[in-house]
């Protein structure tokens, strides 16, 4: 692994160009983006930052492409490039889990694991669609043949997060392309390395230039653009409902676009006293200290019955003081760097708030300055109960190793506390009755119910959030329809 690392470092010692129309491009604007190795807070790369003249040359590009080459590539031929992306994604697995753990702090181990094979199987599922995208005849008055198409959107901007780097650029680009539109994607200023690669790699596929354009920047200068420009047909993004909102007045004022939006989530777990308590315990502690607690479908408030509470948060104190907090790149980590100094900073100010409102400090709460771990931007995994449901810390989404305890003494009870937010993306349900299971379930406002499990994800299952978590769903066949739009032709037989 040692020699890996120094080989990616070298690699990076010159600043990394946009990725335009298949080649390497400078930015016009001639400015850099610093990206930073969360777990030292050393400077590990530069890279050329996008403003409004490169978002326009890559429009552009991908308008060319729309109306050239890729117009006139069939399904057969797209399903086999997307398969190819998926092969080039695995056979590079070890070198881009190693470049996401180094630019966002992650585990190896999650990286390797989760993130890498997530990849190549949305490439490999959207493949499949390519062929299969077909419309309908429609038995209408007279003598005509009606009948519906599929067609592509065109140009679409993606808007990708910190998070998941690579894994939601390949969450967006896969069906974009299966449906035959072309893509700008603009990952995130922290974590634009893989993203970057993916372009590259697509290329390396076969895919014809201009199909797949990527281009690093600031949000309210690239994303801002992006959103506005009059050649863009359609906007994904994950991210901020604060950030989603300019993207709306954005659309509005140019030329409406379609929108696609997952925002985020406060997602409950709720726990009844027939629940297998050491199950709960594990599976809460992978939905909130998974990727550092840095995951949109994370188990930040977790609802117990006030018969269970004690014991259940007492088996999950004992296993979070027992977690590995430190240098991601090693296997025995559990938790690795939040994203940045500006993430820890706004976590340690929720945890501040959440002990001024009156909730009661569990374990952790700290920023871990442990040896090396002093330079990076580490917090010690943290759990909070006696939270109130109007707690801020029980209303807003933290983005990190931080969980909400709160208690309930009945269903009714249980469905309004995890009910009672803005949000709506997941929610889970622990209990040995099946019947309950289901009631529980249909009462939740949420996109995703989990039943004595969580964050289960497949690229043939719909992913997305009810009223303030977004607009649409992310994988499987619902994706299609965000890249989608349906052509009604008729013609006459008599």
């Amino acid at each position: 692994m040692g020699t890996l690392v120094e080989e990616l470092l070298a690699r990076y010692r010159e600043p990394v160009p946009l990725w335009i129309n298949g080649a390497w491009a400078p930015s016009e604007a001639g400015g850099l983006l610093t990206v930073t190795n969360p777990a030292t807070g050393a400077a590990l790369a530069t890279v050329h930052e996008a403003r409004g003249e490169d978002i326009d040359r890559a429009v552009k590009a991908a308008r060319g492409a729309f109306e050239g080459a890729w117009g006139k590539t069939s399904p057969a031929q797209r399903q086999r490039l997307l398969w190819r992306v998926a092969e080039l994604l695995d056979q590079r697995r070890d070198e881009l889990a190693t470049v996401e753990c180094l630019n966002n702090g992650k585990t190896l181990r999650e990286a390797q694991k989760g993130d890498l094979p997530g990849c190549s199987e949305v490439f490999r599922y959207f493949s499949g669609w390519a062929t299969k995208l077909h419309g309908e005849t429609i038995p209408v008055e007279g003598e005509v043949l009606c009948y519906t198409q599929r067609a592509p959107v065109g140009v679409c901007g993606q808007i990708v997060p910190w998070n998941y780097p690579l894994l939601m650029a390949c969450w967006k680009v896969a069906p974009a392309l299966a449906a035959g539109n072309t893509v700008v994607l603009k990952p995130s200023e922290f974590t634009p390395l893989t993203a970057l690669c993916l372009g590259e790699l697509c290329k390396a596929a076969g895919i014809p230039d201009g199909v797949v354009n990527v281009v690093p920047g600031y949000g309210d200068v690239a994303g801002e653009a992006l959103a506005r420009h009059p050649d863009v047909d359609k906007v994904a993004f994950t991210g901020s409902p604060r950030t989603a909102r300019r993207l709306l007045v954005a659309s509005a004022e140019t030329n409406l676009k379609k929108l696609s939006l997952e925002l985020g989530g406060k997602s409950p777990m709720l726990v009844f006293p027939d629940a297998d308590l050491d199950q709960a315990a594990r599976w809460a502690q992978g939905g909130i200290f998974s990727n550092k607690g840095e995951v949109c479908s994370a188990s930040s408030r977790l609802l117990c019955h006030a018969s269970v509470k004690d014991a259940l948060v007492a088996k999950l104190a004992e296993k979070a003081r027992r977690m590995t907090v430190g240098d991601p790149l090693n296997v025995r980590t559990q938790l690795g760097a939040l994203v940045s100094e500006r993430q820890l900073n706004a976590v340690l100010g929720h945890i501040a708030r959440a002990t001024a409102e009156g909730a009661r400090l569990v374990t952790g709460g700290q920023r871990d300055t442990e040896g090396d771990k002093a330079r990076g931007f580490f917090l010690q995994p943290t759990i909070f109960e006696d939270v109130k449901p109007a707690m801020a810390l029980a209303q807003e989404e933290v983005f990190g190793p931080v969980l909400a305890v709160l208690t309930f003494t009945d269903e009714d009870e249980a469905v309004r506390i995890a009910n009672g937010t803005t949000y709506g993306l997941a929610a889970g349900v622990f209990t040995r009755d099946v019947a309950r299971a289901h009631r529980v379930a249909r009462r939740l406002q949420a996109g995703t119910v989990w039943v004595n499990m969580w964050n289960g994800f497949d690229a043939a299952a719909p992913f997305g959030g009810f009223r303030q978590s977004g607009w649409g769903r992310e994988q499987g066949m619902h994706a299609l329809e965000l890249y989608t739009q349906a052509r009604c032709v008729w013609v006459p037989t008599a």
